[in-house]
């Protein structure tokens, strides 16, 4: 197991590397020790799952790639905990419809992608 670590020495990152790029699951922190990001990476490109944490531990977002490009069902939160916005992503592209939310959890406004 491969440790990236802030110039302080708090670690920042775990993970594999295979020939010089990180490859298989990895994990990245923040300074204050709390979760930050895990996903995977394949040959150095994000790959697959990815979740994203806020300093306080609230999510900020989750969504997949393929081969370094955002595919398929993509969501945000506020800081608050509700839910921002969500839709599709095909290879790197917005497809369909993508749905924004207030803080309160109200549909604020639906846009369609091509």
């Amino acid at each position: 197991m491969a440790e990236e670590r802030f110039k302080d020495g708090t670690l920042s990152g775990e993970g594999e590397y295979v020939d010089g790029q990180r490859h298989g699951p990895w994990t990245f922190y923040f300074r204050n020790g709390r979760l930050q990001a895990q996903g995977s990476y394949k040959s150095g490109q994000l790959d697959g799952d990815w979740v994203w944490h806020r300093k306080d531990g609230g999510l900020l977002q989750q969504g997949a790639f393929v081969d370094g490009q955002q595919h398929g069902l993509w969501r945000r939160w506020y800081d608050n905990g509700a839910l921002w916005d969500e839709g599709e992503y095909d290879l790197g592209k917005k497809t369909g419809e993508w749905v924004t939310y207030d803080r309160n959890g109200e549909v604020s406004k639906r846009r369609n992608h091509r």
